[in-house]
């Protein structure tokens, strides 16, 4: 019997199919299963993380909070994204990882039993710290429209209660890649203002964008740079999710608690790794364009492929999702026929909200093969499900 925190914190499937597709080494395997990619860092990202090795600063305990480099860094990233003057000492703190990150604010906001709104689908991650943290998370549904998806207004407000601390945000969202427009970003500051709570903003793909609309930063909106603490990481838009870097800004008040638990729980940061994250953030051509137009021409083709199929558009991030359940099947059946049939690893969305609406869906990722191993997609998909 596991200990009461993890009652409810099923696993995420990912691993499950990762090591699946491993044993079987098959190349010819499509692998859509976890969120990688095969795009490479910036180049001076590489230079960076290899002279820290032989840099003996960087193998050190010291600084609790994060190299100063990074912080600085992070925080005038912000401090332009936002429009807001974030201060690099006071209200930045480096992370391992974004969702180190996550984990550590839900920790410095939340009493147990307080509530959490995020959307549904979600990443279960997200939803794991959640209540790792001691939080209940209220699921907002995501609603099909036009192709792709929005968010349930009527449904946002409902969820909003006495034990609202926290409203969870993720933009694009991972695995639906919505793109909050501004109205439902209105909506979703409403939320925190009528019940005074924290906007945690998971910015980990945000200018991972397929609407070529610039990125709306919820700190700009009205009364809320007072209210949002932002949690970044150099792990999808840099393509660097090995160097485990993440940082979290936001108010002075709550960045001292949130400071209090990084140093607790994982003390600090990975040494070697921060040099080159910096790198990335400072860098005249971090790539991010470039990578974005490649991950696009990939969610393209999918989509053209499965046009016949009730596969969801994402305006954002590295994923979509297709409705198995409206096709007849399971996801976890329609995975293991695609994986056994058709030679694609693809996750089913079990554990990643509600299973009668997220637990309809298997993820297909599109960022870790190119565009001419995805060609034919359609066919693996006829092979497998006869449809």
């Amino acid at each position: 019997m596991p200990v009461s925190r993890l009652q409810h914190i099923p696993g995420i499937g990912v691993d499950k199919m990762g090591n699946a597709a491993d044993a079987l080494a098959d190349d010819s395997m499509l692998r859509l299963e976890n969120l990688d990619t095969d795009l490479r860092p910036p180049g001076e990202a590489l230079v960076a993380t290899k002279a820290a090795i032989d840099d003996d600063d960087a193998n050190s305990y010291l600084p609790f909070l994060g190299a100063d480099a990074i912080r600085r860094a992070a925080a005038s990233r912000l401090s332009r994204d936002t429009g807001v003057a974030y201060d690099w000492q006071s209200q930045c703190v480096i992370s391992a990882g974004g969702l180190s990150g996550i984990l550590n604010a839900l920790l410095a906001m939340l009493e147990p039993g307080d509530e959490v709104i995020i959307t549904d689908p979600a990443y279960a991650g997200l939803l794991n710290r959640i209540r790792l943290a001691g939080g209940v998370p209220v699921l907002v549904p995501l609603l099909v429209d036009d192709g792709g998806w929005r968010l349930d207004l009527d449904a946002l407000a409902d969820a909003a209660g006495d034990r609202t601390r926290v409203v969870l945000t993720m933009s694009p969202s991972m695995p639906s890649g919505i793109v909050h427009t501004r109205a439902e970003w209105d909506a979703i500051a409403d939320v925190v203002r009528r019940t005074d709570a924290w906007l945690l903003h998971d910015a980990a793909m945000e200018r991972i964008l397929y609407t070529d609309e610039p990125v709306l930063h919820p700190a700009r909106l009205d009364g809320l740079a007072e209210r949002t603490v932002t949690v970044g990481c150099v792990s999808k838009e840099y393509r660097m999710i090995g160097w485990r870097v993440g940082w979290i800004v936001g108010p002075t008040d709550i960045m001292n608690d949130i400071g209090l638990v990084s140093l607790t729980n994982v003390v600090c940061q990975v040494g070697i790794a921060m040099p080159g994250a910096a790198a990335a953030v400072t860098a005249p051509d971090d790539g991010i364009a470039a990578a974005t137009a490649t991950w696009r021409a990939r969610r393209d083709l999918i989509l053209s492929e499965l046009h016949d199929l009730p596969a969801v558009r994402p305006d954002g991030g590295w994923s979509l999702l297709i409705d198995t359940m409206a096709l007849g099947m399971p996801p976890a059946e329609a995975s293991k026929r695609l994986f056994d049939l058709g030679r694609v690893a693809a996750t089913p969305m079990t554990g990643w909200g509600d299973d009668g609406r997220a637990g309809r869906y298997l993820r297909f990722v599109f960022a870790n093969e190119p565009v001419e191993r995805l060609a034919g997609i359609r066919d693996r998909v006829r092979a497998a499900w006869s449809v």
